[in-house]
């Protein structure tokens, strides 16, 4: 049974290399292979405000719009994200070998 006075928080959704969004703040998953979506991108880096870069610098595949007028860019491809979304038990589940490839720089375990 759960205390009443401990909040229960939403699920988050790994979008990448353990960096979390809330699930109840999602409001659409896009590709960023349109013109339109690549001119947003490109002007909120400008700005510097309201985008989160959440690839670890690899290609962005998806840009992850928030209720909260933020976006959130992921290099994972969102039909990878609407999976994990339609399945609970993914959205808490550590990324696998084959969705992030570790950086050159990086050792491998």
């Amino acid at each position: 049974m759960q205390d009443e006075r401990t909040p229960t928080l939403p699920p988050l959704l790994n979008v990448g290399f353990y960096n979390f969004v809330m699930t109840d703040k999602i409001v659409a998953l896009v590709r960023i292979d349109s013109a339109p979506v690549k001119r947003l991108v490109q002007q909120l880096r400008r700005e510097g405000t309201r985008i989160i870069d959440a690839t670890q610098g690899r290609r962005t595949r998806c840009v992850i719009f928030l209720s909260s007028g933020q976006i959130v860019l992921s290099a994972l491809t969102q039909e990878t994200l609407a999976k994990r979304l339609s399945r609970p038990e993914a959205i808490f589940s550590p990324e696998t070998a084959e969705e992030e490839e570790p950086l050159e720089s990086e050792p491998v375990e």
